[in-house]
């Protein structure tokens, strides 16, 4: 009976544990310790936005895998990568960030209330349409392009991060 006892706390202590030390870390450490978001993160270094995204927050990031980076042409991208083009990259990954902290629960809300689609006013100030139909939740950019979101509810310390198979574009 001591060992089922002392087996369960441990259990229980790893799993609050675990919880905590996620819930800790800031979005862009989270970003950073998952290999599917390598080009992203080389990307926010690039445009400088690593301590916006490190800051308090609350922020909704809709986040680009590496698969998703990789439709967009290997010139445009390298392109977007280089110095000179650091205001074109900061506005398209500002395009991908939302002020606030918008769970999975409180976006079906707001398509419900919606009736399947709701306007979004990113951090770069344009605007982003979340839409529903049978297939799923998406993202329509700007040029009426679509985005799945195809993960929800990564918690950080100062937001949440929901992973997108496109990038999208202002």
């Amino acid at each position: 009976m001591k060992k089922l006892i002392l087996t369960i706390t441990t259990v229980a202590l790893f799993l609050c544990t675990a919880k905590t030390n996620a819930q800790n870390k800031d979005i862009v450490d989270i970003a950073a310790s998952n290999k599917s978001f390598s080009t992203l993160v080389t990307a926010v270094k690039a445009a400088g936005l690593v301590e916006a995204l490190k800051s308090e927050g609350p922020f909704t990031v809709f986040a680009p895998t590496n698969n998703a980076f990789a439709k967009i042409d290997a010139n445009t991208l390298g392109a977007l990568l280089k110095p000179e083009n650091k205001s074109k990259l900061t506005s398209i990954l500002t395009y991908h960030v939302i002020k606030g902290k918008l769970t999975a629960k409180d976006v079906v809300a707001a398509l419900k209330k919606g009736k399947g689609k709701v306007t979004l006013t990113t951090l770069s100030g344009a605007k982003i349409t979340v839409v529903q139909n049978d297939k799923g939740i998406w993202l329509k950019d700007a040029n009426g392009n679509y985005s799945m979101i195809s993960k929800t509810d990564i918690m950080a310390s100062n937001g949440v991060i929901h992973v997108i198979d496109s990038v999208v574009m202002p």
